[in-house]
Order: C-alpha cells, then sequence, then structure tokens
C-alpha cells in the first residue's frame, strides 16, 4: 500500500503533461496543422502551352489515327523530353494535336475571365488542364494523363508560361 503512495504523484504528473487552459484536443489539432506545411495558394491567373497527343477518335474533326496506346506511349516519351529541357515550342510543332502554339490564358475559380485578352475561366476548360496547370511553378511542366471526364481528348504535356 505504502508504494501506491508514493506512485500517486507519478501518476498525477503523467495524466496532467500536456494539459492546459484549452479543450481537449484542441492543442492535438493545433500542432498537427502546424506540422503540415502550408499549402501555396494556386494563382488568379495563368498561361499554359501544351502539347495534345491524342487518338483515333478523340478528338471531333481531327483524322487521328495513332491507337489510345501508342498515344499514351508517345505521350510519355514527349513528357520525359520536355522535362529533359528539350525546347518546348519546338515539342509543340513536331508532336501536338492541337493548333500551335497551343497557349492558353485562365482565370482560376471565382476569378472574373476577360474574353477580350482570351482568358478563359477555368472551369470552361478541360477539368485536368487547370488541375495540372494551375498548380505548376512558372516554367514547370505537368501531364494531364487521358481520362474520358477530366482529359477527354488525350494526354496533355502542359509547361506555365506565365
Amino acid at each position: 500500500m505504502k508504494r501506491l503512495w508514493l506512485l500517486l504523484p507519478l501518476l498525477v504528473l503523467f495524466a496532467t503533461a500536456g494539459c492546459d487552459s484549452k479543450k481537449d484536443g484542441e492543442a492535438g489539432a493545433e500542432s498537427a496543422q502546424s506540422a503540415k506545411p502550408a499549402k501555396l495558394a494556386e494563382p488568379e491567373y495563368i498561361a499554359v502551352q501544351h502539347i495534345l497527343i491524342a487518338f483515333e477518335g478523340s478528338v471531333p474533326g481531327k483524322n487521328i489515327t495513332r491507337s489510345k496506346e501508342s498515344a499514351q506511349e508517345l505521350a510519355g516519351k514527349v513528357y520525359e523530353m520536355a522535362k529533359s529541357g528539350k525546347d518546348f515550342d519546338e515539342l509543340v510543332k513536331e508532336f501536338t494535336d492541337d493548333a500551335y502554339p497551343g497557349i492558353y490564358k485562365m482565370a482560376n475559380f471565382g476569378v472574373p475571365p476577360d474574353m477580350s485578352q482570351k482568358i478563359f475561366p477555368r472551369d470552361r476548360m478541360v477539368p485536368a488542364f487547370g488541375d495540372v496547370g494551375f498548380p505548376l511553378e512558372l516554367g514547370g511542366i505537368g501531364m494531364a494523363a487521358y481520362d474520358p471526364e477530366k482529359s477527354q481528348y488525350g494526354w496533355h504535356i502542359i509547361k506555365r508560361v506565365e
């Protein structure tokens, strides 16, 4: 019994360690939030240049004969060339299934577009286009993979230019 009385102060000390005037759970949530890196806000406006690698039937009105599988393979190769520093403008000229120069300006969600300046609203573009383009750093390169809902025309290799 005497030993229990000796341990009691230690039990109280451990039980109250980390407690302060905050309610239970507040301190844990606050420290968990401060441990996460802050997400950088996306810009209001961007301009991107892109290379569209399409496949047969993916772009209405275009006579593209490559299969979906060969489009995926080509997109991977072109993406690697772009990431390795090849001149992006030259890659656009050589590989895009869109019109050259393939530069589009977009306004982010909740930001007014300016059609007189050909700045399109993000939500009126292919969803994956903005999803990849807005988080990129200036000069950064990313790729939107083919997805029937988010990138229905094929693979987009995207470089942020503004």
